[in-house]
Protein backbone atom coordinates (compact mmCIF):
# COMPACT_ATOMS: atom_id res chain seq x y z
CA UNK A 1 0.00 0.00 0.00
CA UNK A 2 1.11 3.77 -0.52
CA UNK A 3 0.84 6.23 2.16
CA UNK A 4 0.83 9.94 0.71
CA UNK A 5 1.39 12.42 3.37
CA UNK A 6 0.70 15.78 2.12
CA UNK A 7 0.30 19.55 2.61
CA UNK A 8 3.41 19.21 5.01
CA UNK A 9 4.20 22.48 6.38
CA UNK A 10 7.72 21.33 6.45
CA UNK A 11 9.41 18.13 6.04
CA UNK A 12 12.17 18.14 7.48
CA UNK A 13 16.19 16.50 6.88
CA UNK A 14 15.52 15.30 3.37
CA UNK A 15 18.14 14.09 1.21
CA UNK A 16 17.82 12.22 -2.05
CA UNK A 17 21.20 10.26 -1.49
CA UNK A 18 22.04 8.85 1.87
CA UNK A 19 25.00 10.34 3.71
CA UNK A 20 27.26 9.55 6.37
CA UNK A 21 26.90 12.28 8.81
CA UNK A 22 27.31 16.33 9.31
CA UNK A 23 29.91 17.52 11.15
CA UNK A 24 31.26 21.05 12.04
CA UNK A 25 29.25 24.21 10.76
CA UNK A 26 27.25 21.50 8.30
CA UNK A 27 25.18 20.53 11.80
CA UNK A 28 23.60 24.49 11.47
CA UNK A 29 22.28 23.61 8.01
CA UNK A 30 19.18 21.78 7.97
CA UNK A 31 17.19 20.49 4.58
CA UNK A 32 13.72 21.21 4.90
CA UNK A 33 11.03 21.44 2.23
CA UNK A 34 7.46 23.82 2.74
CA UNK A 35 4.26 23.12 1.59
CA UNK A 36 5.56 19.34 0.76
CA UNK A 37 4.36 15.63 0.05
CA UNK A 38 5.88 13.03 1.01
CA UNK A 39 5.16 9.29 -0.08
CA UNK A 40 5.57 5.58 1.58
CA UNK A 41 5.82 2.87 -0.60
CA UNK A 42 5.58 -0.56 1.74
CA UNK A 43 8.09 -0.09 4.64
CA UNK A 44 10.11 2.36 2.45
CA UNK A 45 10.22 6.02 2.08
CA UNK A 46 9.23 6.22 -1.93
CA UNK A 47 9.60 10.20 -2.81
CA UNK A 48 9.35 13.32 -1.87
CA UNK A 49 8.39 16.60 -2.77
CA UNK A 50 6.70 20.38 -3.34
CA UNK A 51 3.09 20.23 -3.29
CA UNK A 52 2.49 22.16 -6.19
CA UNK A 53 4.65 19.68 -8.14
CA UNK A 54 2.85 16.52 -6.86
CA UNK A 55 2.10 13.90 -9.69
CA UNK A 56 -1.67 13.16 -9.78
CA UNK A 57 -0.99 9.75 -11.06
CA UNK A 58 0.20 8.97 -7.40
CA UNK A 59 -4.02 9.47 -6.77
CA UNK A 60 -5.13 7.17 -9.42
CA UNK A 61 -3.53 3.71 -7.93
CA UNK A 62 -5.67 1.54 -6.83
CA UNK A 63 -4.49 0.90 -2.75
CA UNK A 64 -3.16 4.75 -1.63
CA UNK A 65 -3.78 6.16 1.71
CA UNK A 66 -4.02 10.00 2.33
CA UNK A 67 -2.81 11.81 5.50
CA UNK A 68 -3.50 15.80 5.58
CA UNK A 69 -0.70 17.39 7.37
CA UNK A 70 -1.67 20.85 7.30
CA UNK A 71 -0.08 22.77 9.68
CA UNK A 72 2.23 19.89 10.93
CA UNK A 73 5.41 18.81 10.73
CA UNK A 74 7.22 15.75 9.52
CA UNK A 75 10.07 14.28 10.49
CA UNK A 76 12.39 11.37 10.86
CA UNK A 77 11.92 9.05 13.18
CA UNK A 78 15.07 9.59 16.53
CA UNK A 79 17.54 7.02 16.41
CA UNK A 80 18.82 7.14 20.45
CA UNK A 81 21.81 5.23 20.12
CA UNK A 82 22.81 4.64 23.66
CA UNK A 83 20.33 3.15 26.05
CA UNK A 84 19.79 0.75 29.27
CA UNK A 85 16.07 -0.34 28.74
CA UNK A 86 16.17 -3.64 29.83
CA UNK A 87 16.83 -3.35 33.61
CA UNK A 88 14.81 -4.79 36.75
CA UNK A 89 13.91 -2.06 38.57
CA UNK A 90 13.64 1.60 39.34
CA UNK A 91 16.56 3.11 41.55
CA UNK A 92 14.87 6.47 43.51
CA UNK A 93 16.37 5.85 46.94
CA UNK A 94 19.54 6.76 44.88
CA UNK A 95 17.88 9.92 43.84
CA UNK A 96 17.03 10.63 46.60
CA UNK A 97 20.43 9.77 48.19
CA UNK A 98 22.34 12.67 46.19
CA UNK A 99 19.25 15.27 46.96
CA UNK A 100 21.08 14.21 50.49
CA UNK A 101 24.28 15.22 49.05
CA UNK A 102 26.07 11.81 48.46
CA UNK A 103 27.97 11.09 44.42
CA UNK A 104 27.55 8.95 42.01
CA UNK A 105 30.88 7.70 42.84
CA UNK A 106 29.88 7.11 46.89
CA UNK A 107 26.75 5.53 46.07
CA UNK A 108 28.61 3.18 43.62
CA UNK A 109 30.98 2.13 46.69
CA UNK A 110 28.19 1.65 49.09
CA UNK A 111 26.62 -1.21 46.59
CA UNK A 112 24.46 1.33 44.57
CA UNK A 113 24.58 2.13 41.04
CA UNK A 114 25.32 -0.59 38.49
CA UNK A 115 25.53 -2.94 41.46
CA UNK A 116 22.40 -2.63 42.56
CA UNK A 117 20.57 -2.79 39.55
CA UNK A 118 22.64 -6.46 38.96
CA UNK A 119 21.90 -7.67 42.48
CA UNK A 120 17.83 -7.20 40.87
CA UNK A 121 18.44 -8.49 37.64
CA UNK A 122 20.12 -11.59 38.96
CA UNK A 123 16.39 -12.16 40.64
CA UNK A 124 14.40 -11.48 37.54
CA UNK A 125 13.08 -13.32 34.67
CA UNK A 126 13.51 -13.11 31.16
CA UNK A 127 9.56 -12.84 31.35
CA UNK A 128 9.75 -9.99 33.77
CA UNK A 129 12.70 -8.43 32.08
CA UNK A 130 10.18 -8.37 28.47
CA UNK A 131 6.99 -7.35 29.47
CA UNK A 132 8.76 -3.80 31.60
CA UNK A 133 10.93 -3.44 28.61
CA UNK A 134 8.33 -3.54 26.07
CA UNK A 135 6.40 -1.22 27.80
CA UNK A 136 9.58 1.11 27.65
CA UNK A 137 9.83 0.83 23.84
CA UNK A 138 6.55 1.64 23.24
CA UNK A 139 6.84 4.55 25.32
CA UNK A 140 10.07 5.87 23.31
CA UNK A 141 8.12 5.09 20.22
CA UNK A 142 5.08 7.64 21.20
CA UNK A 143 7.11 10.38 21.38
CA UNK A 144 9.05 9.81 18.54
CA UNK A 145 11.75 7.60 18.61
CA UNK A 146 11.97 4.38 15.92
CA UNK A 147 15.98 3.30 16.45
CA UNK A 148 16.92 2.32 19.50
CA UNK A 149 20.07 0.38 20.31
CA UNK A 150 20.27 -1.15 23.83
CA UNK A 151 23.02 -2.50 26.16
CA UNK A 152 23.45 -5.55 28.43
CA UNK A 153 25.64 -4.48 31.52
CA UNK A 154 23.05 -5.33 34.68
CA UNK A 155 24.47 -8.90 35.43
CA UNK A 156 27.70 -8.85 35.62
CA UNK A 157 27.27 -12.53 35.43
CA UNK A 158 27.95 -14.88 32.41
CA UNK A 159 24.22 -16.17 32.69
CA UNK A 160 23.00 -12.31 34.15
CA UNK A 161 24.61 -11.21 31.30
CA UNK A 162 23.18 -13.55 28.22
CA UNK A 163 19.77 -13.03 29.84
CA UNK A 164 20.12 -9.84 29.04
CA UNK A 165 21.11 -10.00 25.68
CA UNK A 166 18.23 -12.76 24.60
CA UNK A 167 15.79 -10.50 26.25
CA UNK A 168 16.95 -7.97 24.18
CA UNK A 169 17.12 -10.21 20.72
CA UNK A 170 13.51 -11.09 21.76
CA UNK A 171 12.68 -7.41 21.69
CA UNK A 172 14.08 -7.41 18.22
CA UNK A 173 12.00 -9.80 17.25
CA UNK A 174 8.68 -8.70 18.33
CA UNK A 175 9.31 -5.09 18.22
CA UNK A 176 8.45 -2.53 15.31
CA UNK A 177 11.41 -0.75 16.67
CA UNK A 178 14.88 -0.97 14.79
CA UNK A 179 16.91 -2.43 17.78
CA UNK A 180 20.93 -3.04 18.03
CA UNK A 181 22.49 -4.86 20.46
CA UNK A 182 25.48 -4.22 22.99
CA UNK A 183 27.11 -6.58 25.02
CA UNK A 184 28.64 -4.45 28.10
CA UNK A 185 29.21 -7.06 30.16
CA UNK A 186 32.13 -4.62 31.17
CA UNK A 187 29.99 -1.79 33.26
CA UNK A 188 31.48 -2.48 36.43
CA UNK A 189 33.81 -4.83 38.59
CA UNK A 190 31.51 -6.91 40.31
CA UNK A 191 31.58 -7.91 43.92
CA UNK A 192 34.08 -10.32 44.77
CA UNK A 193 36.25 -8.99 41.94
CA UNK A 194 37.92 -5.77 43.35
CA UNK A 195 41.19 -7.52 44.76
CA UNK A 196 41.62 -9.91 41.07
CA UNK A 197 39.93 -8.09 38.47
CA UNK A 198 41.73 -9.84 35.60
CA UNK A 199 39.84 -12.38 36.71
CA UNK A 200 36.39 -10.81 35.90
CA UNK A 201 38.17 -9.96 32.54
CA UNK A 202 39.28 -13.21 31.50
CA UNK A 203 35.43 -14.32 32.35
CA UNK A 204 34.20 -11.55 29.79
CA UNK A 205 37.00 -13.26 27.80
CA UNK A 206 36.61 -16.25 27.89
CA UNK A 207 33.39 -17.27 29.18
CA UNK A 208 30.58 -14.46 28.01
CA UNK A 209 31.95 -13.42 24.89
CA UNK A 210 32.21 -17.14 22.92
CA UNK A 211 28.76 -17.74 24.01
CA UNK A 212 27.48 -14.01 22.87
CA UNK A 213 29.11 -14.60 19.75
CA UNK A 214 27.70 -18.17 19.13
CA UNK A 215 24.04 -17.40 19.44
CA UNK A 216 24.63 -13.56 17.66
CA UNK A 217 23.37 -11.71 20.57
CA UNK A 218 25.45 -8.54 20.05
CA UNK A 219 26.04 -6.36 17.08
CA UNK A 220 28.66 -4.60 19.67
CA UNK A 221 30.75 -4.52 22.17
CA UNK A 222 31.11 -1.78 25.12
CA UNK A 223 33.45 -1.17 27.84
CA UNK A 224 33.23 1.46 30.65
CA UNK A 225 36.23 3.28 30.61
CA UNK A 226 36.67 5.84 33.31
CA UNK A 227 37.90 6.88 36.72
CA UNK A 228 36.69 4.19 39.25
CA UNK A 229 35.59 1.50 36.44
CA UNK A 230 37.89 -0.07 33.46
CA UNK A 231 41.35 1.37 32.63
CA UNK A 232 42.51 2.22 29.31
CA UNK A 233 44.65 -0.73 29.09
CA UNK A 234 41.90 -2.90 30.53
CA UNK A 235 39.43 -1.53 27.73
CA UNK A 236 42.14 -1.95 25.07
CA UNK A 237 42.43 -5.98 26.32
CA UNK A 238 38.78 -6.59 26.02
CA UNK A 239 37.91 -4.33 23.03
CA UNK A 240 40.50 -6.22 20.99
CA UNK A 241 38.79 -9.55 22.34
CA UNK A 242 35.50 -8.38 21.05
CA UNK A 243 37.17 -7.74 17.97
CA UNK A 244 38.12 -11.53 17.28
CA UNK A 245 34.54 -12.49 17.36
CA UNK A 246 33.72 -9.37 14.92
CA UNK A 247 32.20 -7.13 17.41
CA UNK A 248 32.74 -3.47 16.97
CA UNK A 249 33.67 -0.85 19.51
CA UNK A 250 31.20 1.47 21.34
CA UNK A 251 32.46 2.95 24.58
CA UNK A 252 31.74 5.22 27.49
CA UNK A 253 33.99 7.56 28.00
CA UNK A 254 35.18 10.32 30.06
CA UNK A 255 31.85 10.48 32.07
CA UNK A 256 33.79 11.22 34.90
CA UNK A 257 37.71 12.76 33.95
CA UNK A 258 40.07 13.18 31.17
CA UNK A 259 40.88 9.42 31.14
CA UNK A 260 41.79 8.29 28.41
CA UNK A 261 38.87 6.76 27.21
CA UNK A 262 38.60 8.90 23.85
CA UNK A 263 41.37 7.74 22.84
CA UNK A 264 41.33 4.32 23.39
CA UNK A 265 38.11 4.15 21.51
CA UNK A 266 39.43 5.77 18.36
CA UNK A 267 42.54 3.19 18.29
CA UNK A 268 39.90 0.51 18.65
CA UNK A 269 37.93 1.81 16.01
CA UNK A 270 34.60 2.16 18.03
CA UNK A 271 31.78 3.27 16.37
CA UNK A 272 31.15 6.12 18.78
CA UNK A 273 32.85 7.20 22.11
CA UNK A 274 29.57 8.42 24.65
CA UNK A 275 29.27 10.75 27.63
CA UNK A 276 32.26 13.23 26.68
CA UNK A 277 31.46 15.51 29.63
CA UNK A 278 35.42 15.76 30.06
CA UNK A 279 36.94 17.09 26.69
CA UNK A 280 40.09 18.47 26.06
CA UNK A 281 42.16 19.31 22.91
CA UNK A 282 43.83 16.23 23.16
CA UNK A 283 40.48 14.46 22.85
CA UNK A 284 39.43 16.54 20.18
CA UNK A 285 42.31 15.97 18.03
CA UNK A 286 42.57 11.98 18.50
CA UNK A 287 38.68 12.81 17.00
CA UNK A 288 39.48 14.65 14.45
CA UNK A 289 39.70 12.14 10.80
CA UNK A 290 38.50 9.65 12.58
CA UNK A 291 35.14 7.73 12.17
CA UNK A 292 34.42 7.90 15.78
CA UNK A 293 30.81 9.86 16.31
CA UNK A 294 31.17 11.93 19.64
CA UNK A 295 28.01 11.06 21.52
CA UNK A 296 26.74 13.22 24.17
CA UNK A 297 23.95 11.72 26.31
CA UNK A 298 22.27 15.36 28.27
CA UNK A 299 19.93 13.43 30.68
CA UNK A 300 22.86 11.95 32.68
CA UNK A 301 25.22 15.11 32.76
CA UNK A 302 21.01 16.91 34.16
CA UNK A 303 19.94 14.28 36.18
CA UNK A 304 23.95 13.91 38.08
CA UNK A 305 24.46 17.65 38.08
CA UNK A 306 27.48 16.89 35.85
CA UNK A 307 29.79 18.95 33.50
CA UNK A 308 27.90 20.15 30.43
CA UNK A 309 30.14 18.31 27.72
CA UNK A 310 31.87 21.55 25.49
CA UNK A 311 29.83 20.27 22.36
CA UNK A 312 30.18 23.92 21.16
CA UNK A 313 34.20 23.47 20.90
CA UNK A 314 33.92 20.30 19.18
CA UNK A 315 31.76 21.28 16.70
CA UNK A 316 34.08 24.62 16.06
CA UNK A 317 36.50 22.32 15.39
CA UNK A 318 34.92 20.51 12.66
CA UNK A 319 33.84 17.73 14.80
CA UNK A 320 30.38 16.20 14.16
CA UNK A 321 28.24 15.17 17.31
CA UNK A 322 25.25 13.04 18.20
CA UNK A 323 22.96 13.15 20.84
CA UNK A 324 21.46 10.05 22.81
CA UNK A 325 18.82 9.42 26.08
CA UNK A 326 20.96 6.93 27.95
CA UNK A 327 17.95 5.70 29.19
CA UNK A 328 18.39 3.89 32.60
CA UNK A 329 17.30 3.50 35.86
CA UNK A 330 20.30 4.98 37.58
CA UNK A 331 21.57 8.13 35.92
CA UNK A 332 18.94 9.08 33.73
CA UNK A 333 15.60 7.64 34.16
CA UNK A 334 14.23 9.21 30.77
CA UNK A 335 14.21 8.09 27.07
CA UNK A 336 13.01 11.19 26.39
CA UNK A 337 14.17 12.61 22.71
CA UNK A 338 12.50 15.97 22.31
CA UNK A 339 13.55 17.07 25.56
CA UNK A 340 17.17 15.72 25.40
CA UNK A 341 16.92 18.47 22.27
CA UNK A 342 15.94 20.78 24.63
CA UNK A 343 18.70 20.11 27.28
CA UNK A 344 21.01 20.57 23.87
CA UNK A 345 19.79 23.68 23.29
CA UNK A 346 19.50 25.34 26.95
CA UNK A 347 22.60 23.65 28.12
CA UNK A 348 24.86 23.50 25.75
CA UNK A 349 23.68 26.02 23.19
CA UNK A 350 23.37 24.28 20.37
CA UNK A 351 20.56 25.75 17.78
CA UNK A 352 17.62 23.62 16.94
CA UNK A 353 18.96 22.48 13.66
CA UNK A 354 22.20 21.20 15.43
CA UNK A 355 20.11 19.60 17.43
CA UNK A 356 17.90 17.61 15.33
CA UNK A 357 21.03 17.12 13.15
CA UNK A 358 22.16 15.24 16.82
CA UNK A 359 18.92 13.12 17.15
CA UNK A 360 18.43 12.15 13.39
CA UNK A 361 21.34 11.28 10.86
CA UNK A 362 24.19 11.68 13.31
CA UNK A 363 23.13 9.02 15.94
CA UNK A 364 22.08 6.78 12.89
CA UNK A 365 25.45 6.57 12.15
CA UNK A 366 26.08 5.73 16.01
CA UNK A 367 24.48 2.92 15.58
CA UNK A 368 25.32 1.72 12.04
CA UNK A 369 22.05 2.81 10.99
CA UNK A 370 22.83 5.53 8.60
CA UNK A 371 21.80 4.13 5.14
CA UNK A 372 18.40 2.52 6.69
CA UNK A 373 17.13 5.72 8.76
CA UNK A 374 17.86 9.17 10.46
CA UNK A 375 16.24 11.01 7.13
CA UNK A 376 13.81 11.10 4.62
CA UNK A 377 15.57 10.16 1.76
CA UNK A 378 14.29 7.15 -0.88
CA UNK A 379 14.89 3.89 -0.12
CA UNK A 380 15.41 4.44 3.62
CA UNK A 381 13.04 2.67 6.30
CA UNK A 382 10.10 4.47 6.52
CA UNK A 383 10.17 5.67 10.03
CA UNK A 384 8.47 8.89 10.46
CA UNK A 385 6.51 10.87 12.46
CA UNK A 386 4.08 13.29 12.60
CA UNK A 387 3.77 16.62 14.79
CA UNK A 388 0.89 17.73 16.48
CA UNK A 389 -0.02 21.69 15.07
CA UNK A 390 3.79 24.04 15.36
CA UNK A 391 4.68 27.28 14.07
CA UNK A 392 7.92 25.33 12.95
CA UNK A 393 10.74 22.45 14.37
CA UNK A 394 12.33 24.79 16.70
CA UNK A 395 9.23 24.93 18.88
CA UNK A 396 10.48 21.02 19.46
CA UNK A 397 12.84 22.21 22.24
CA UNK A 398 11.12 25.17 22.86
CA UNK A 399 8.21 23.55 24.71
CA UNK A 400 10.69 21.49 27.04
CA UNK A 401 7.71 19.59 28.65
CA UNK A 402 5.75 18.60 25.66
CA UNK A 403 5.03 15.67 23.11
CA UNK A 404 5.26 17.35 20.10
CA UNK A 405 4.32 13.92 17.93
CA UNK A 406 0.58 13.07 17.15
CA UNK A 407 0.58 10.06 14.07
CA UNK A 408 3.52 7.34 14.43
CA UNK A 409 4.30 6.17 11.32
CA UNK A 410 7.05 2.68 11.59
CA UNK A 411 8.17 0.42 8.72
CA UNK A 412 5.67 2.56 6.80
CA UNK A 413 2.19 1.05 9.29
CA UNK A 414 0.63 3.52 10.90
CA UNK A 415 0.69 3.04 15.01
Amino acid sequence: MKLILENIKELIQVEQKAKSWVNGKEMAKLPVLKDAYLVIDGDQIDSFGLMNEFPPNFRNEDIVMEIDCTDRLVMPSYCDSHTHLVYPCSREQEFVDRIKGLTYEEIAQNGGGILNSAMMLEKATENELFYTAVQRLHELSMMGTGAVEIKSGYGLTTESELKMLRVIRHLKENSPLLIKATFLGAHAIPKGYQDNRQKYIDIIINEMLPVVAAEELADYMDVFCDQGFFTVDETKQLLEAGAKYGLQAKIHANELGLTGGIQVGVEQGALSVDHLEYVGDAEIQSLLGSETMPTILPGAAFFLDMPFSPVRKMMDAGLPVALASDFNPGSSPSGNMNFIQSLACLKYKMTPEEAINAVTINSAYAMGLEHVCGSICPGKQANVFITKELSGYAAIPYYFGSNPVETIILNGQIL
